[in-house]
């Protein structure tokens, strides 16, 4: 199952008994016998309250796993009869949790970093379009339009003759390349629509990709992202390396000005807050359209067992409904799946010194 669509089931599981999540990076310089040290090493810690959930990730990896991917999500409950994988094409940090839900902090992140990307690499004469989920190449098409010919300087084949000479050629030639990145235009809007694409990143020269863009519907040009040069016959490997890298690099751009857009409103108190507490009082009471969080954080923390406020402070009573509080391992954790089931957004942000200064989490509000 494709971890964009599994997501949406990780996030509606409700289990009667904690689950043990695992992410591992399967670098192929360490080859299997290293990859399954690496899962015995961080799953150990779960060897004596969780044996059998660490039994069935283990055996996974050494039974089932066909070898590929860059990296692999492992969540387990056996007691529950709940077992779920999915592989990923990119490489993840190794990290394992066992918590009340699923731990789905990562696959969130990953998911909004490289989730529904496509990519249009177009020239003159064709186009190739590509669905890329997680970095997997998930479908592609080709467009094949009318052969352009180039004019040479200073001949005149019986063709060029017949059109009027060479800048009569030469028009022709202008004319027909842009009708077929019309007609590519088109061919890819289908495609993405179809696909469900929700960012686009365009490949070419700089003036096909400009006649290329202004081609596109205005709802496609909107959700252009950025875009690279590329030989026309550039694989596909090199094609979705560089357009991972062009989504990355914009990710960065948009996580700077969303902190700091973020921090100022906080500062001003205008519909935005920071820090642990502060944001999970906005979560409880159901203001958060955007939680932003960076990426790695965790921290300990109560969770209300009869109304479900989260806190990082050790009280006697729910300050809300005088009820008893319960500790959990990674109240960020908590918080980010209150946010979704409420109809809110998520945001890992990386190596952010700001958002770090700030208390690592915050909340953009809607009231």
């Amino acid at each position: 199952m494709p971890a964009t669509h599994g997501l949406e089931e990780l996030l509606a599981y409700h289990p009667a008994a904690p689950v043990l999540s695992v992410y591992l990076d399967l670098d192929p310089s360490a080859g299997i016998d290293g990859q399954r040290l690496q899962l015995r090493e961080v799953t150990r810690p779960f060897e004596d309250e969780a044996p059998e959930d660490v039994d069935a990730v283990r055996r996974y990896l050494d039974h089932e796993h066909d070898g590929s991917g860059r990296s692999l999500a492992l969540f387990s409950n056996q007691e529950d009869g709940f077992f779920r994988t999915f592989g990923l094409a990119l490489p993840l940090r190794t990290r394992a949790r066992r918590l009340d839900r699923p731990y789905v902090k990562p696959l969130i992140d990953f998911i909004d970093s490289y989730g529904h990307l496509g990519v249009a690499v177009v020239d003159r004469q064709n186009a190739r379009f590509y669905h890329l989920d997680l970095g997997q190449v998930i479908a592609e098409a080709d467009f094949k339009g009318e052969e352009v010919r180039r004019v040479k300087s200073g001949g005149g084949s019986q063709e060029v003759g017949r059109r009027g000479g060479a800048a009569g050629q030469t028009r022709y030639a202008e004319e027909l390349a842009e009708r077929n990145l019309r007609q590519a235009a088109a061919e890819a809007s289908e495609f993405f629509k179809t696909q469900g694409v929700r960012r686009l990143v365009v490949a070419g020269t700089e003036e096909n990709q400009a006649y290329f863009h202004a081609a596109l519907p205005k709802a496609w040009r909107s959700l252009v992202i950025g875009s690279f040069p590329i030989d026309t016959y550039a694989g596909t490997a090199e094609v979705t390396a560089k357009a991972l890298a062009v989504a990355r690099q914009v990710d960065d751009v948009r996580e700077r000005k969303l902190v700091e857009r973020m921090v100022t409103a906080a500062a001003k108190e205008q519909d935005a807050v920071v820090g642990l507490d502060q944001t999970l009082e906005a979560v409880h009471a159901g203001k958060v359209q955007m939680l932003v969080v960076s990426e790695g954080y965790r921290a300990d923390g109560f969770r209300c067992s009869s109304c479900g406020f989260l806190t990082s402070q050790s009280l006697d009573n729910c300050p809300f409904c005088d009820g008893v509080f319960v500790h959990i391992e990674d109240a960020v954790e908590d918080a980010i799946q209150v946010v979704l089931e409420k109809g809110g957004e998520i945001e890992i942000v990386h190596h952010n010194h700001q958002l770090e200064q700030a208390g690592q989490i915050g909340a953009l509000l809607r009231y």
